[in-house]
């Protein structure tokens, strides 16, 4: 999904950026929680993957559900975040969008996936498994750091690597 705020326009913070935002989380929730152990780098690189019993079918079915509930679940964070910053959802300014991702984007995308690290890439998967994690990471910094850099993109912006990633490995809803 592409997304370049204009605010002249009054683009809607519920909808489009949401949409495009929830895909990066779900990506960073399976991606991440698939056996990846932390790492005291903070680039956020180095993370190690282990395996586990599922297949691969089976693990990007588990992900794809997985991106389908945490779509619903950014959305409602979002709107409660500008609903308490007095933040007019049908017409955001582009700084307010910028806050929005800084502020409950990218934690959230940190903290999903920490919360599912018990699953375990399918055997034989860990390095293209530890690829995501790594382009979800690096993602999630770069758009902390800079918010501008998600919200003017064209396309996934600092997430761009891990939708690609996340597309070629198998997901159907992941990486959308």
């Amino acid at each position: 999904m592409r997304f370049r705020p204009n605010p002249d326009r009054g683009d809607q913070l519920s909808k489009r950026l949401i949409a495009m935002l929830a895909g990066v989380v779900a990506i960073a929730v399976i991606a991440a929680g698939c056996g990846s152990s932390s790492s005291s780098d903070s680039t956020g690189g180095g993370e190690e993957s282990s395996s586990s019993s599922l297949t691969k079918a089976e693990f990007i079915k588990a992900g794809d559900a997985i991106c389908l509930e945490s779509n619903e679940a950014l959305e409602g964070e979002a709107n409660e975040f500008a609903e308490e910053n007095g933040i007019d959802i049908g017409k955001p300014t582009t700084e307010q969008q910028e806050e929005v991702v800084s502020e409950v984007v990218a934690p959230a995308i940190r903290e999903q996936a920490e919360g599912i690290s018990e699953l375990g890439a399918p055997s034989g998967e860990e390095e293209e498994v530890e690829a995501i994690v790594d382009a979800v990471e690096n993602g999630a910094e770069e758009a902390e750091e800079e918010p501008s850099s998600l919200v003017e993109a064209e396309g996934g912006g600092p997430f761009a690597e891990a939708n690609e990633l996340a597309n070629a490995y198998g997901f159907k809803v992941c990486g959308e």
